[in-house]
Formats: structure tokens, C-alpha cells, sequence
């Protein structure tokens, strides 16, 4: 092999890849750093860490705003290479795959796969640690209410007026 001659590599068309594999790329980071603060928080929770807990709520918001703004540029990019191959603007990335060069498609096809799939994750970890939260909520009601009754926190109906709050103290003093 002769240095001074480079190796010849297959030429890659980089229109119009590049710009959306870099939107891709960062809404993948997006959510990759969205599944490590929840599991973060998850963490923080199980351990009974309240102020870190919190702490880590108002990065999460921070970074659910972020995400969606790298989700809605990578929306953008997508609405507008539609319109210029005379494409409905609402067709999926995945409906547009065959406009693209044949060498560019699996790499569009694996991000995409990967978006969807932490954007899976994400939503199942929000909702185990939301599940966490509410039911920690449950029990800190309860034992205020066992502790002191007096201190009952008010509930309202889906009528919109202040509803009674039946905790355990109740079904203590029920039961003698």
C-alpha cells in the first residue's frame, strides 16, 4: 500500500442527511439525559432524599423543554424536506426513508428506532417515579391525618367545593 495515495472510500451522498442525523443526534441526547435524571430521581426517591428529589424535578423541566425544542427543529426539518419533494408536510420520517439515498437510510432507520425507543423509556420511567411521588404523597397525608386529625388537608369534589378527607383516623376511631 502506497501512503502517499489515500484509500478510496465509497462516496456518500451527505444531502440531505447531514441535518437531520445532527437534529437526531441531539434529540437522542435529549432523551438520554432525560432517562439518566430520572433514574437519578428515582434513586433520590427510594432513598428518601426530599430536597435532591426537587432538585431534580427542576432539571427534568429544564430538560423536557429542551428536548421538545430539539424534537420541534427535528419536526421542522422533516415538514419542510416533505414540502420540497412534494410530500404531505405531516408524513413521518419513516414514510419519507425511501427519499433518501439508499446509503443514508440505515442510518436514519437505526436513529429513529432509537428515538422511539427512549422516548419509550422515558415515559415509563416518568411514570413509575410519578406512581412514586403520588404514593408517598398518599402516605404523608395519612400519617398527618392519624398524627393529628385537626390538621386534615382539604380535598375538593369534582364539584369544586371542599370535600371531606376519610383518611385512616377515621376508620381508627371507627374501629374504637
Amino acid at each position: 500500500m502506497n501512503p502517499t495515495h489515500p484509500i478510496p472510500f465509497p462516496a456518500m451522498n451527505v444531502l440531505p442527511c447531514v441535518p437531520l442525523v445532527d437534529l437526531l443526534r441531539s434529540e437522542l441526547a435529549a432523551y438520554g439525559g432525560l432517562l439518566a435524571l430520572f433514574d437519578r430521581q428515582q434513586s433520590l426517591l427510594w432513598s428518601r432524599e426530599v430536597q435532591a428529589v426537587a432538585d431534580t424535578s427542576l432539571e427534568i423541566e429544564s430538560l423536557v423543554a429542551e428536548a421538545a425544542k430539539h424534537r420541534e427543529a427535528r419536526e421542522r426539518w422533516v415538514a419542510g424536506f416533505a414540502a420540497r419533494n412534494a410530500r404531505p408536510t405531516d408524513a413521518s420520517l419513516r414514510q419519507l426513508l425511501p427519499l433518501f439515498p439508499a446509503d443514508q437510510r440505515p442510518l436514519l432507520d437505526a436513529l429513529i428506532d432509537e428515538v422511539n425507543h427512549l422516548v419509550h423509556r422515558v415515559r415509563r420511567r416518568a411514570r413509575q417515579n410519578h406512581s412514586l411521588l403520588a404514593r408517598a404523597v398518599e402516605l404523608h397525608r395519612e400519617a398527618i391525618a392519624t398524627l393529628h386529625p385537626a390538621a386534615r388537608p382539604r380535598t375538593y369534589a369534582a364539584s369544586g367545593r371542599v370535600g371531606a378527607f376519610a383518611g385512616p383516623a377515621a376508620a381508627l376511631r371507627a374501629t374504637g
